[in-house]
């Protein structure tokens, strides 16, 4: 793997409840020469899924040196104890601020509309020990891939990052973003505490040549105005 690629996965999660029966999200995965890096981990019971999304692509877990995750919502969460029991040699990154709620040393702060909660709460496991290796600070560039910048982008959750690979100019929103069809607006206003300071996180995608977003919850967005559609959304805000 000598070119680094950037590219979501699909996790189609099953949940009667919604159209279809399914729930995508969609994970970044990053591989180059030295590193496989998955940006968040879906929800329990996924790493089957993340799994076979790796073999697909000639990869396996072994493989895997790198877990990003961009808060602590147990849909980005939600697999990683049983990844990092399968592969114990992977390293965690996240936010400070949201390290004691994925470490379990603070209970997670959103709870899902019930009975959706009974079910997607299901099978998740927090991790026994300390298991984030690294936190992350806004504006640092991680040596991994090409380069990764971090971008604190709070009010979804108050750790919550997107991340920035230049060589690709593809932005990682995780959910500071979101892709419905065809078209990327903000955060979801259901499960964002600080609507307000989220959409404020959006102007910092401003000081980045952006041609592809990944968004967890829609996928891959390209266009060559990205970066003046963003500051649009920025501009206009949450609905009052």
């Amino acid at each position: 793997m000598n070119k680094t690629i950037v590219e979501p996965m699909t996790l189609n999660i099953k949940v009667p409840a919604f159209p279809g029966g399914q729930w995508p999200l969609n994970p970044t995965l990053i591989t180059s020469e030295n590193v496989v890096v998955l940006v968040d981990v879906g929800m329990p019971g996924s790493d089957k899924l993340i799994v076979t999304e790796l073999e697909k692509r000639g990869l396996s877990l072994d493989q895997l040196t790198t877990i990003i995750l961009t808060h602590q919502d147990i849909d980005h969460v939600g697999s990683l104890a049983k990844l990092l029991e399968a592969n114990p040699n992977i390293e965690v990154f996240s936010h400070e601020l949201d390290r004691p709620y994925i470490e379990g040393d603070l209970p997670l702060i959103k709870m899902l509309p019930s009975p959706l909660d009974v079910q997607f709460n299901e099978g998740y496991v927090v991790p026994t020990t300390p298991v984030i290796k690294r936190t992350l600070a806004d504006g640092e560039e991680l040596d991994i891939a090409d380069g990764l910048i971090v971008i604190h982008t709070p009010g979804h959750t108050e750790g919550h990052v997107s991340l920035y690979h230049p060589a690709s100019k593809t932005l990682m929103t995780g959910d500071a973003m979101v892709l419905r069809g065809p078209n990327l607006e903000g955060p979801n206003p259901m499960h964002t505490p600080d609507l307000d300071k989220a959409y404020e996180s959006l102007t910092k995608f401003a000081a980045f040549d952006i041609e592809r977003v990944i968004c967890y919850h829609g996928g891959m967005y390209e266009s060559e105005t990205l970066n003046e559609e963003i500051a649009q959304i920025a501009a206009t805000g949450p609905a009052k």
